[in-house]
């Protein structure tokens, strides 16, 4: 009686050379799968014109068992949109400039080895991604994935003004720079939105927020209720009004959010303190925002370009994360 050999798994690494050291994460992808048992992992580097969709597509026909993705933000949101509802699962290696993602989900952001023997391991979670529908202004759409954070208004007008040089050498604190370059000039605009079925509501805001998960770098909470596996998306409207208004978009997102939150005695101090004005908060599976004239829109901290309409919805469990073996899920 004759038995055949199990069948060998295989990993597939798709990363940024721009942003990673290829070369030696290469190797280390290689030697851990040949001391797991798996076989020689493939490699594919993304490019100046495959962000890392085309790439993931070309591993997933390859019959993958998982995929690995190292690079900015921007490459792990391709990779995202390519692998969700496949069921493969991705594992991600912190890289990059602001590894918003797995900041979010508390991964170990200084060992890479830890995450690829996480992709090797059997340790998996589901999470939501959101989808977000543009539509220009000569009425062209397009769909695009996101998995932290999408945008239309200053926030994306401050991405666009952030130098790459200096984005390169400093990392996230690069877009203090953008937002320095695109403040003295901003000029709230009219918006009309809706969450879910619910009824229309129209200001003049700043900017429209959807958000997956609310973290951002540094510690700051942008959107602190926010959850990755709820199967919704929260939305804050930026919405102040004069010097005075700013600052309480900095209190509440700073100082509320990231540092009073944390404490009993700090959450029954904004209990009492009731609504602040500048930011309205709200959560939904779906939301849509309109507006008069092309605005800039971003997603995960890419521009996107202008659009009149940016239409936003959740994918509950979409993403099949490969996790550390006992971390911690209840949080996320």
């Amino acid at each position: 009686m004759t038995t055949s050999a199990p069948v060998q798994r295989q990993a597939a690494l798709v990363y940024n050379p721009i942003k990673v050291d290829g070369k030696n994460l290469r190797a280390r992808v290689r030697d851990l799968s040949r001391e797991a048992g798996w076989e020689h992992p493939a490699f594919y580097p993304t490019t100046v014109e495959d962000a890392g969709q085309l790439a993931t597509a070309q591993a997933l026909e390859r019959g993958v068992d998982v995929v690995l993705v190292a690079g900015g933000d921007g490459t792990v949101r391709a990779v995202s949109e390519a692998i969700a509802g496949t069921g493969v699962p991705l594992a991600i290696l912190p890289s990059g400039t602001g590894n918003l993602l797995a900041r979010n989900l508390g991964l170990p952001l200084g060992d890479p080895d830890e995450m690829i023997r996480a992709a090797l391991g059997d340790f998996r979670h589901p999470i939501d991604i959101g989808w977000a529908r543009i539509t220009r202004e000569d009425g062209t759409e397009s769909e695009h994935a996101f998995v932290v954070l999408a945008g239309i208004g200053l926030d994306a007008d401050m991405i666009a003004n952030t130098r790459s040089d200096l984005k390169k050498s400093v990392g996230w604190i690069a877009y203090v720079d953008g937002a320095a370059r695109s403040l003295p000039r901003a000029k709230p605009f009219r918006t009309v939105y809706q969450i879910d079925e619910g009824r229309l509501h129209t200001h003049r805001a700043y900017s429209v927020l959807f958000a997956n998960c609310g973290t951002l770098p540094a510690g700051i909470a942008l959107i602190p209720e926010a959850s990755i596996t709820d199967a919704a998306l929260d939305i804050a409207v930026i919405q102040p009004t004069g010097v005075l208004g700013w600052v309480a978009v900095w209190r509440k997102i700073w100082w509320d959010n990231s540092v009073l939150r944390r404490f009993r005695a700090g959450r029954r101090v904004l209990e009492r303190r009731g609504r602040n004005a500048s930011v309205h908060y709200f959560r939904g599976t779906a939301a849509e925002a309109a507006v008069p004239e092309s605005t800039p829109v971003e997603l995960d901290g890419d521009e996107f370009g202008s659009a009149v309409r940016i239409t936003c919805w959740a994918d509950p469990g979409a993403l099949l994360l490969a996790l550390p073996s006992g971390h911690p899920v209840a949080m996320i």
